[in-house]
């Protein structure tokens, strides 16, 4: 247990036991109310007190609870197996292969719950496997509240919330970097983000969200280390990418994620388009997006994962079109090609699922259709069941310089006209439907009679 027994060296006063003694805050000495917990939360912790089990609030809830915020979810930890805890709990299934947990389900509520791990170590029942590289592959070795404070990544998410007596429980000096406002890696960070190369997205995200400053050590390999995210499972990347991006804080998350040389690793060839940014494009387009997603997020309103993907991919995507375009191709198949090129690739970094591809291929397709004025063909646009995000998506480009400004006045007032003046704006001088041949041939008819 190397991480393990660095850390006990480092925060262990000289002559103790081998054994770290936890700062232990009672009830008077720490905001967190029970009130402020979710009450399936309390559910799971009592029932497995009662069984005579050891039951704790971890993570990011305790975290949040003790800045004074609402947490998204609830995690409990435990010294019961996961056998043992799907055994308490009709409710409760199974789940994962790299981290094996329990998750007990109310209605559209999930308490996880794992059980304290232990780094690996000889003779260590569990199941654990590293690559060379140091990252891990599985990670089920069981062990104490001790050994699972250890091997937990930021000293401001191994916080315990013990339900016995309501006390947080503070192995790593968690409580004083919460008060300082520091991101701390528990250990050598080079090694723990050679374990789990995500903690480096990890550490951005935190970093942003908390308004937290980096601890130096942990920032200085974040950089040099960035090209271990190439090993991670796309999967995995799309699962975080959304957390990075959805989180609030997208614009300061973007910045940060290039500071680092991280953004690359995820989104490649939108690192690569805005390096050829041109008038403030496509780097203006992505921000108006980003900032959009946050004042959305900041009202309280959704932001659906597809437009943020068409965002995010939209400059590679339109390069694309305009190079194949300029070999010959025509602009509607250029765009198609370009679309599916970039997803291909897109893909191998990071993944997409298709219930996030087909809108996205969408809202890009439709943006032509709105240079179309002429005749039916806006009032067939406006029917398109992606026509909102598709509208959306044109403000922001319009916004950015990318188209005119003409262009999305027009469809703004379309949007807003009554049923005469949608009528009169489709009948102007460009907008006048050609008359048929059938009706021109009979005029021409009459006409020599």
């Amino acid at each position: 247990m190397p991480i393990l027994k660095l850390v006990q060296k480092i925060l262990k006063p000289a002559g103790s036991s081998a054994s770290v003694q936890p700062r232990v805050y009672p009830r008077s000495e720490h905001p967190i109310s029970r009130r402020a917990i979710s009450p399936n939360a309390l559910k799971v912790l009592y029932r497995l007190k009662q069984a005579g089990f050891r039951a704790c609030l971890v993570g990011g809830c305790v975290r949040d609870l003790l800045l004074g915020r609402e947490p998204k979810d609830f995690d409990v930890v435990t010294d019961a197996r996961p056998e043992q805890v799907k055994a308490l709990f009709r409710n409760c299934r199974l789940v994962g292969r790299r981290f094996r947990l329990a998750h007990v389900q109310f209605g559209g509520e999930i308490i996880e719950v794992a059980t304290f791990r232990a780094a690996a170590a000889p003779g260590r029942e569990g199941d654990w496997a590293q690559e060379e590289s140091g990252r891990v592959l599985r990670d089920n070795v069981f062990g104490t509240i001790e050994e699972d404070a250890f091997r937990r990544d930021f000293t401001a998410n191994a916080l315990y919330y013990d339900i016995a007596d309501f006390s947080v429980i503070d192995y790593v000096g968690g409580m004083e970097d919460l008060r300082r406002g520091v991101l701390r890696l528990i250990g050598d960070p080079e090694s723990r983000y050679r374990e789990d190369p995500v903690r480096m997205l990890r550490a951005v995200r935190f970093m942003t969200k908390l308004g937290f400053v980096l601890d130096p050590t942990c920032e200085e390999p974040l950089r040099r280390l960035a090209p271990l995210l190439a090993g991670i499972p796309p999967a995995r990347l799309y699962d975080e990418a959304l957390k990075l991006f959805l989180s609030g804080f997208a614009v300061q998350t973007f910045e940060w994620l290039r500071h680092y040389g991280l953004f690359e690793f995820l989104f490649p060839a939108t690192e690569e388009a805005l390096k050829v940014e041109h008038q403030g494009f496509p780097s203006t387009f992505l921000l108006r997006a980003l900032e959009a997603a946050d004042r959305r997020l900041s009202e309280g309103k959704p932001v659906a994962p597809y437009f943020l993907y068409a965002a995010l991919l939209w400059a590679p995507v339109r390069l694309e079109a305009e190079r194949r375009q300029a070999a010959g191709a025509a602009p509607g198949v250029a765009l198609q090609e370009a679309v599916s090129a970039v997803l291909t690739e897109q893909v191998q970094r990071v993944a997409i699922p298709r219930r996030i591809a087909l809108p996205m291929r969408e809202v890009w397709m439709l943006q032509p259709r709105f240079e179309r004025r002429q005749g039916g063909r806006p009032l067939r646009l406006v029917e398109h069941p992606r026509f909102r995000a598709g509208y959306d998506f044109l403000l922001l480009r319009s916004a950015a310089g990318e188209v005119e400004p003409e262009l999305a006045g027009w469809w703004t007032r379309f949007l807003e006209a009554g049923e005469e003046e949608r009528r009169q704006m489709l009948q102007g001088p460009r907008q006048r439907r050609p008359r048929s041949r059938r009706k021109a041939r009979a005029k021409r008819a009459f006409v020599s009679s």
